[in-house]
């Protein structure tokens, strides 16, 4: 731990200078958010969507992505940006969370390169730009191991009290924003099994203090799902299935340590993986290292491990972003190699302003090769009035189907206000199993009562033959195409569908027609 008696003084310039950096960033977020012309990409869509009617779960993800979106639209409406309107926020608590994880294990110095390094994350970069379930739960861990750091430093009883129902609220808080809070639990678990001061702060009273307030946090949830069949769990564990994909596949893997490299910064995630090897071979490592690599391995070689085995996106592993940045920082720091430290700062600096620039001009993406990152968050308000202006010019429609979920949530969003007038027909989703299998195809299936007279959407052809194949009769086909850069479109195909009758689907074995 650093010294007891660091100057007052310095501690404050380090306070100044980190809130300073965080409130810039914040700053030019959301001028960003305000400014870019990228629609919502279809996830984003599915939380405003599921922000309308406020629950205590949904189909695939915890609540607290729907609450969040919730507050921000009811402050400015519902417009992109205002969706959009927390991220830069949980991000700025999230860095203030790392700087004070840092001062208390290592210092000021560390503390503000760690919070540097995590505010300039090229992924933390994208978080922030969007809306998902990543920014609150890193805000989230991030007082989770601020707690757990303050109460493996508080002597008090009564301190000692308030730090573990601190840590069992944030932990809770973290698993209403997404279930991944799960690898706290495991570093937890970690970390007192390989140290015992950490384990003799844990006494009955602040275990019971602790699940106390976890409990009480996370019970609604918990209720949720009993009422509904875990479907969020269910959910969760499907994503992370390994059945119907190749099993131990190294480009997979390879490709996960790659992306690490891109989401975590190249400099910091090497010293990251390189410190901990060579400090651990050593035996140099730290009780603060110990403390912090028992939250930051976990999530790092679990995803790993998943990527071999099966397939894993690269955010899978954010929680290890916080104790990584401080580990980073700190390493650097303990070695002397600022010019290092300096180096990667700049460089994630001048990729973070590079990634402003594309947000809020997407053809200098396009110019510099990245476009192919951006397609999800173009084209689909432009899809969607193609739809709507032929469903204004036919008459008797019973129903909107399309047989894409992407689509669906893209539309009920961009079509929001054509979809409330009392004369517009229902938006739904054509079902391709016999059961659902997300949230849209629960809440809004195509069926026989609603199928009279359908307007059809079938994206990229993707089912187009079983999709018409449910239908008596078929007409008026047309088809559409949306540009999103020089090499890139999104098509769909529109027909009107009359007499809806879904054939077996124990019938349908074949492959799907290819887009």
């Amino acid at each position: 731990m650093p010294d007891a008696v660091t100057q007052p003084r310095a501690r404050d310039l380090g306070w100044r200078t980190v809130a300073a950096l965080v409130v810039g960033l914040t700053l030019v977020r959301l001028l960003v958010l305000f400014a870019t012309p990228l629609d919502l990409y279809p996830d984003e869509a599915q939380y405003w969507l599921w922000s309308r009617a406020l629950d205590f779960g949904y189909y695939s993800k915890p609540p607290m992505i729907a609450w969040t979106i919730w507050a921000t639209t009811a402050i400015g409406g519902d417009a992109e940006p205002w969706v959009r309107f927390a991220s830069p926020f949980y991000h700025a608590g999230a860095a203030l969370a790392v700087y004070a994880v840092g001062r208390k294990l290592y210092g000021p110095p560390t503390a503000l390169a760690g919070a540097a390094f995590y505010a300039l994350m090229p992924g933390i970069q994208l978080s922030a730009a969007i809306i998902a379930t990543d920014a609150p739960l890193l805000f989230f861990l991030g007082l989770f191991l601020w707690s757990y750091v303050s109460l493996q430093s508080t002597e008090h009883s009564r301190g000692r009290l308030l730090a573990a129902a601190a840590c069992g609220a944030t932990l809770g808080l973290a698993f209403l924003s997404k279930y991944a809070a799960l690898y706290a639990v495991i570093g937890l678990a970690l970390h007192l099994s390989v140290s015992r001061q950490a384990r003799a702060v844990w006494g009955w009273p602040t275990i019971g203090a602790g699940l106390a307030a976890f409990a009480l946090i996370l019970a609604p949830n918990i209720a949720w799902n009993a009422a509904h069949h875990f479907a969020t769990v269910q959910h969760t564990a499907a994503n992370a299935a390994w059945g119907g994909r190749q099993l131990f596949n190294a480009a997979e893997l390879l490709d996960f340590l790659t992306s690490q490299f891109g989401v975590f910064g190249p400099i910091p995630f090497a010293v990251l993986i390189g410190g901990a090897v060579v400090l651990a071979a050593r035996r140099r490592l730290t009780r603060e290292d110990v403390l912090l690599l028992c939250f930051a391995l976990p999530p790092l070689l679990i995803v790993a491990t998943q990527a071999f085995i099966s397939r894993a996106n690269a955010n899978w592993s954010g929680a290890a972003y916080l104790p990584g940045a401080v580990l980073a920082a700190a390493w650097l720091l303990r070695w002397r190699a600022r010019r290092w430290l300096a180096a990667a700062v700049i460089l994630q600096a001048v990729l973070a302003m590079l990634f402003w620039v594309w947000c809020v001009a997407p053809h200098t993406a396009e110019a510099m090769g990245m476009a192919n990152s951006f397609k999800r968050a173009k084209g689909w308000s432009q899809m969607t009035d193609a739809v709507i202006e032929r469903a204004r010019s036919e008459h008797g429609l019973t129903a909107i189907a399309v047989n894409n979920r992407f689509l669906y949530n893209a539309m009920a969003y961009y079509a929001r206000d054509y979809l409330r007038r009392p004369d517009a027909p229902p938006l739904t989703i054509w079902l391709l199993e016999a059961t659902p299998q997300n949230q849209a195809e629960t809440t809004a299936p195509l069926n026989r009562a609603n199928g009279a007279r359908v307007l059809a959407v079938s994206l990229e052809q993707t089912y187009r033959d079983r999709m018409v194949g449910d239908f008596t009769r078929v007409s008026g086909q047309e088809f559409v195409g949306v540009r999103l850069d020089r090499k890139r479109s999104r098509r769909a195909e529109i027909f009107i569908g009359e007499g809806f009758a879904p054939r077996p689907r124990a019938a349908l074995n074949g492959p799907p027609t290819p887009p």
